[in-house]
């Protein structure tokens, strides 16, 4: 495979070049990024009411993406998806990212429960909801195992380190026993473990299965989308945070790619397509789920609620640019 490496880290099969032009990248993202549009310009014009939002999202989490991700990596042998050094550079990058902004927070006067939360929004990027639409629609079904790593290394490491940090106190159930709990039926993470059983052990899905998942999961992107938009449509920008939004979302869509890139490709020498999926993965906008797990502890929601709207307005530039300097 050309790139500048010999060969990748693992065995897996070559991949052709990721070389999208410019026009190609726009035309590919900007629809999608439309579809979060539509979706903010439809709640806040109350063309449609916060419970049909929030049926959306849960069709779209409860079944339309794990239908898709699990259909995805069954389809895939186990070794050709998963690379630990690929999860543990992105975690890494990952985790320098949460800390170095929550390091930055805390001499300014913000206690350890908000600066986490704000470490957690530059470190949780739309892995979930975003990831999915945009990279299978610029790289295909082969940055499947990328995608899959970088969803259990946000969702089961920041937000649990986020939930343990941001707590003031263990009321009731602890933090810990809680999150665990939620990642233990979380259906995004059962999706992708129960697709990485089927592809170790090369047993393949029934064809009404396989045709099942796949007109389910065709729905994930429209769906995830429209909820996405809904719900930043309910968030609201305060301009007196703007300075420290606008901090936490050049980490987030600066600061974390960079890292990542560094990492995988600099440090880990790994496959130039994995080296770029990684990337992409880091330059997601901040998800909403920082922004809810913030309302759960009752600290920092106006900074996350603005870093979330910020960024993913900022993405719509960057994350475009991102992809085709990769590309060049």
């Amino acid at each position: 495979m050309p790139g500048t490496h010999a060969a990748p880290v693992v065995p897996r099969r070559r991949n052709p070049p990721y070389r999208p032009a410019v026009a190609a990248v726009l035309s590919l993202c900007l629809p999608i990024f439309a579809v979060i549009g539509l979706g903010w310009l439809a709640t806040r014009a109350r063309l449609v009411p916060p419970v049909m939002v929030e049926a959306v999202g849960a069709f779209a989490f409860l079944f339309a993406l794990p239908a898709l991700l699990l259909r995805l990596i069954a389809a895939q042998p186990l070794g050709e998806i998963f690379d630990p050094r690929f999860f543990a550079g992105y975690l890494g990058a990952c985790l320098l990212v949460f800390f170095a902004v929550m390091a930055a927070a805390l001499p300014a006067g913000r206690g350890r429960p908000a600066a986490a939360g704000l470490g957690v929004a530059a470190a949780f990027g739309n892995v979930g909801y975003l990831g999915p639409p945009l990279l299978l629609s610029l790289m295909g079904e082969r940055v499947s195992g990328p995608l899959a790593m970088a969803i259990m290394a946000e969702v089961t490491v920041v937000l649990l380190l986020g939930d343990l940090l941001m707590a003031r106190r263990a009321a009731g159930e602890g933090p810990l026993r809680r999150a665990l709990r939620a990642l233990a039926v979380n259906p995004v993470i059962l999706a992708i473990l129960l697709g990485a059983a089927l592809g170790a052990t090369g047993t393949a899905l029934p064809e009404p299965a396989d045709r099942f998942l796949g007109f389910l999961g065709a729905a994930a992107g429209p769906t995830a989308l429209f909820a996405l938009g809904g719900t930043l449509g309910r968030l609201r920008f305060r301009r007196r945070l703007l300075a420290l939004a606008a901090a936490v979302s050049v980490a987030k869509l600066g600061l974390y790619p960079l890292l990542a890139w560094l990492v995988l490709g600099g440090l880990l020498g790994l496959d130039p397509l994995w080296v770029a999926a990684g990337t992409l993965l880091a330059a997601l906008p901040i998800a909403s789920n920082a922004f809810i797990l913030a309302q759960r502890h009752e600290v920092g929601t106006e900074e996350v609620s603005a870093a979330v709207l910020l960024s993913t307005v900022m993405a719509v530039a960057s994350f475009p640019l991102i992809a085709w300097l990769l590309a060049r």
